[in-house]
Parts: structure tokens; C-alpha cells; sequence
């Protein structure tokens, strides 16, 4: 669908805004838990539906309608759930906000209304959690790690103890640290010793103590490299290209950098833990109107940096869909297009024009080499092809964004091949119950149908013709591309007349030889030779039709009564097929 050019992409995008304000959020939005809802486990995921052409959802959680106590304005980009990484208050009354995201800074975000729920009352303590850094038995952990652990259900807090003896608590000793989920010890640990960690969560129906200790072994002294942080794009930075320059600030003491970059802040499909050695720029290409989220750690021999943090960028729009106030549909700005995946040719029709018949504001044409190597050809609705192979045809919109002028185009992969008349290698008549099997045997590059006795058809895919009665016809293939039609007629001699049906080779010298033998209705019929063959297509026996024929025999043994094949060759009538018994 095109875009109607006396509105402004920031026009409808506006509409699009006030109308989601006024239409979508009068509804409730959770999914989970529903509006109203009681009784929600503390550790509940909150999950929405999606909003059709809504790229990113910030979230806020509080007591208060539209309070934010809980959880602050959390950018999830796109998203469609969300888990509070220290879980939710004990029966309380909880308000979720939803903020519908846009990424141009002239589009006003949409605030919906809150959702509400109550939460569940907990009446027994939480479980033991499990220390996830350093992980359990790890070795030549950094001196100045954090140690970070899981999330326990229901848990309100969480006490530590750290000591080089098992329970010992000599370094930290049963301290409560509150609701979080890490601790940084004030002083580095002992370099080259063996470190127990004991982590107990609790609520106010108590603990299981005592929890079992995890335990690691740091490293040699050693010093990690600190953080950094992006310089491009800049962290919260919107309407950024497609095509970034990803750029960060150098750390002196680092040997490289691991690299997460994702579409939300849990995944990794961009980039998943790569390693760069230096901060030296590099090019992905994203995908238009997205929130992506960067994790950028430095390491040395001493270890990753320290609790790095998280930023992100969003993309420029693109191409939609934008929601259109005026019509009340979704519009796409990439053309619509209809064009075929296959054009066929006769040889002798190149070069060959091709047009485009869709609507759009520019087009393209380019010639695929057999490396997948693009070749523009043509910037115009038409092109010529010179030679048969794989080309692409690509039609496209522009859209005026605060970026600069965007392209928005949509493509098709096609291939020009190329056809010919048929020849017509040999007509092959086997003997069947009810009749005779006509098969045609050819050859050329063309996409052929076949025909018995009427040019005109009707034609068939298949070139087998079953259960036909003996006699003369005349054979039509024809190029479905339009490049000719092929014909050979069979005459009343090329039949199954002469061949007999069985043979007794028992000795008693009547019938005891299989031969072709001339009947006044195969008259003239020239026989060049004969193989007979057995069920499995085993080349038994060749005979000269002046010869006495087959006694049944191979390589001097009698061979079983069955059924055997045979083909007779003609060089003035193709080849004949068909099968005989061997009775003894």
C-alpha cells in the first residue's frame, strides 16, 4: 500500500499516538496477571499482548496508581513480558504501567492506564538460592569479584557469610545485605585461596538454615580492567541508522572486549559474548524501529570488568506499519509487488525485454552472477535481459524521517531460462492386458506435453500414453514455452505381432526356441537384434533374428519357468517391449 503524500509521516504518527491513547489502553493490557486479579505469586512474570506497530513498552510498577516505587520506568524494548529480579511485595495492592514507546523524539510516548492486582500472602520461608558468580568450584577468580546469586521465590532478604574455612565466617559473618541479589566485599579476597560463601534468603516467616556453602578458588593478585562505555551511538540515543558505527571508549589495561548485543535486555541475537581485541569500530545491520540493549565488558589476565552496566540505542522508524487516523489502516511504504519467480524464452529471443507493471516510486534490476555478486542492469520500470540466469527486481518507496530520506523497498528473485523444440529420441510400444504402452523418449531443455493424433490435444504432462489399442498413430510434443511442436508418426508395423507369448524348451523339438517370427501383419518389419532379460532387468540372452533363438538357457544352465523380458530393436521402427513365459 502507498503512502498518502499530503500527510507527513510525522502527521500520522501523531494520529497514530492520540488514537492508541484513546483506543487501545481503555482496554486492560495484561495478560498476566489480569486486571483485578488476587493471590499472584510473588515471583509471577507480567506478560502483555502485543499493540500492533508499537516498537518498544516501558514498564513501571508501584502501590500508588501509576506509582513507580517498585520498578522505575524499565525499558524492555519489544519485549512482551517481564520478571522482577527481586520479585514482588507479600500481599499488597500492585499498579503495572505500560508506556507505549516511540522512538522519534517529535512522537509523545502513550502511557496507558494501570492494571492492578493483589499479591499473595506468604506463609513459609523461602528456599535456599545458589550463588551464580563465582559459580560453584570455579577457579582463578579475580581478588576483587562480586559474588552474585539467584533470585529466591518469596525471599525479602538475603544474609551472607564468606570465610577461607568451611563455616568459619572469617572474612563476612552471617551479614544482612536486604533485598538484593550481590555482594561486593569491602576488601579484595586472599590471592590463591580456597573461598566459602554461604548465602541464606529469609522473609518474616523466617529461614532454612543453614543453607549449604558454595565454594572457589581466586586467582594470583591481579588487577581487572575497568568499564566503559559506548561513544556511538550514545547510550539512549534515538533515530539511529540501520548501519551504526558501534564505538566504545578504550580502557588502557584491557586485552579485549565481550560484546552482547539483543533486542531486548535478556537476549542475544545480534551479537552473543563476541570478543573483540580492540575497540576499534565495526558495522552490523539492524533492524528498523528497535530498542537494542549493549553489554561491553573488558577482560585482561586478571578477569572481566567488574558490574558493567547495560545501555542501549533505538533505531530509526523505517518503514512501518504506521497506523493511518484517517482511513484506520495500517500502511506499509514498501510497494506492493506481483511479479513471477520464472520467465522461459525460445533461443532465439534474446534479448529479452522485461517490465514492471506495481506502482511504486523507483525500481531496480540487477543481474545475479553464479557467486551470488549483484549487477545493477537497470534503474527504470523496464530492463533487458541479454542472457538466461538469475536476476532480481526491486521496486521501492521513500519516506522523509528525521534521519535523512529512507528507501523502502520489496524484491523478487526471478530466473530467465531458456527453451527449445523437442527431439523426439524414440517411441518405445510395450505389450500390456488390455492394450499397448506408447512411450515417448526425448530430448532438449524445454518443459514439454504430449499428444496422440490431434496437434490441437488435448496434451498431457505425462509422456506415457497406458492401455492404447495396436495401431497407427501420430506422436505430438510440444513446448509449453511456445517454441514448437515435435511429431513422429508410428506405423501399424511397430506392433507385438510375431513375438510369441511362450516357449517349452523341454527338448521334444516342438517350440523350443523363443524367436521373432514374421506374420503377414508385421509385414516388412526389419529386427536389428533382441535382449531378453530377466524380472530384475539381467541381460540373459542376445539373439540375431536369423538365428534359431533363445533355448532358455544362461551361460549353459535351464533357466526356471517364469516370466522374461524382452527388446527388439528396429532401425526403422524404434524399439518394441514386451514379456513372455518359459513353461517347462
Amino acid at each position: 500500500m502507498g503512502i498518502d503524500k499530503k500527510y507527513t509521516v510525522l502527521y500520522i504518527l501523531l494520529c497514530w499516538s492520540f488514537y492508541l491513547s484513546a483506543q487501545v489502553c481503555n482496554s486492560p493490557v495484561l495478560t498476566f496477571p489480569a486486571n483485578g486479579s488476587v493471590n499472584v505469586p510473588v515471583n509471577a512474570t507480567i506478560t502483555w499482548d502485543a499493540v500492533v506497530g508499537v516498537p518498544g513498552y516501558v514498564i513501571s510498577i508501584g502501590t500508588t496508581p501509576g506509582g513507580v516505587d517498585i520498578v522505575n520506568q524499565e525499558n524492555l524494548g519489544n519485549s512482551l513480558s517481564y520478571t522482577p529480579p527481586f520479585g514482588l511485595p507479600e500481599n499488597r495492592d500492585l499498579y503495572v504501567s505500560l508506556t507505549l514507546f516511540f522512538f522519534d523524539a517529535d512522537i509523545p510516548d502513550v502511557v496507558c492506564p494501570s492494571s492492578t492486582f493483589r499479591t499473595e500472602d506468604v506463609i513459609i520461608p523461602p528456599a535456599c538460592t545458589v550463588v551464580t558468580n563465582p559459580v560453584d568450584g570455579a577457579t582463578n577468580v579475580n581478588i576483587a569479584t562480586n559474588i552474585r546469586w539467584n533470585y529466591s521465590p518469596t525471599a525479602t532478604g538475603y544474609r551472607i557469610s564468606m570465610s577461607t574455612v568451611p563455616g568459619l565466617g572469617n572474612i563476612v559473618n552471617n551479614q544482612d545485605l536486604g533485598n538484593v541479589l550481590s555482594y561486593n566485599p569491602i576488601l579484595d579476597l586472599p590471592p590463591s585461596t580456597q573461598v566459602f560463601v554461604q548465602i541464606t534468603p529469609y522473609n518474616e516467616n523466617g529461614d532454612l538454615s543453614p543453607c549449604p556453602e558454595q565454594s572457589f578458588t581466586t586467582g594470583a593478585i591481579a588487577i581487572a580492567p575497568a568499564c566503559t562505555t559506548l561513544t556511538n551511538p550514545l547510550n539512549g540515543a534515538i533515530n539511529v541508522p540501520v548501519t551504526p558505527l558501534i564505538e566504545w571508549t578504550e580502557v588502557a589495561d584491557a586485552e579485549g572486549y565481550r560484546v552482547t548485543i539483543g533486542s531486548s535486555p535478556f537476549t542475544a541475537e545480534v551479537l552473543d559474548n563476541v570478543i573483540f581485541t580492540t575497540n576499534s569500530t565495526f558495522v552490523i545491520d539492524f533492524e528498523p524501529n528497535l530498542t537494542f540493549f549493549v553489554t561491553i565488558i573488558p577482560f585482561n589476565a586478571a578477569g572481566n570488568a567488574i558490574d558493567c552496566t547495560q545501555e542501549s540505542f533505538s533505531t530509526i522508524i523505517g518503514c512501518g506499519p504506521y497506523f493511518d487516523s484517517v482511513t484506520g489502516e495500517l500502511i506499509i511504504i514498501n510497494p506492493e509487488i506481483s511479479f513471477p519467480d520464472t520467465f522461459s524464452i525460445c533461443e532465439d529471443e534474446l534479448p529479452f525485454l522485461v517490465s514492471s507493471t506495481d506502482t511504486a516510486e523507483g525500481f531496480r534490476w540487477f543481474q545475479i552472477d553464479q557467486f551470488g555478486n549483484e549487477t545493477l542492469i537497470s534503474s527504470t520500470s523496464n530492463a533487458t535481459l541479454t542472457e538466461t540466469g538469475e536476476y532480481r527486481y526491486e521496486a521501492y518507496n521513500t519516506v522523509v524521517q528525521a534521519s535523512g530520506t529512507v528507501e523502502c523497498p520489496s524484491s523478487q528473485i526471478f530466473n530467465l531460462i531458456s527453451s527449445e523444440l523437442a527431439t523426439i529420441n524414440s517411441v518405445v510400444i510395450a505389450t500390456l492386458e488390455t492394450g499397448i504402452r506408447i512411450t515417448v523418449e526425448v530430448s532438449g531443455i524445454g518443459d514439454y506435453e504430449y499428444a496422440l493424433n490431434d496437434i490441437n490435444g488435448p496434451y498431457q504432462d505425462s509422456n506415457v500414453f497406458n492401455n492404447i489399442p495396436a495401431g497407427s498413430y501420430t506422436v505430438y510434443v510440444r513446448d509449453k514455452n511456445g517454441c514448437g511442436i515435435a511429431q513422429e508418426s508410428i506405423e501399424q508395423d511397430l506392433t507385438l505381432e510375431g513375438f510369441p507369448k511362450f516357449f517349452t524348451p523341454n527338448g521334444d523339438g516342438v517350440n523350443d526356441f523363443w524367436q521373432f517370427i514374421p506374420t503377414p501383419f508385421t509385414g516388412e518389419l526389419s529386427i536389428e537384434v533382441i535382449q531378453i532379460f530377466d524380472r530384475y532387468g539381467t541381460l540373459l540372452a542376445q539373439i540375431e533374428p536369423a538365428s534359431n533363438g533363445w533355448d532358455g538357457s544362461f551361460n549353459g544352465r535351464p533357466l526356471p519357468s517364469t516370466d522374461y523380458w524382452f527388446k527388439a530393436i528396429s532401425e526403422s521402427s524404434g524399439q518394441i517391449q514386451g514379456h513372455f513365459a518359459l513353461k517347462r
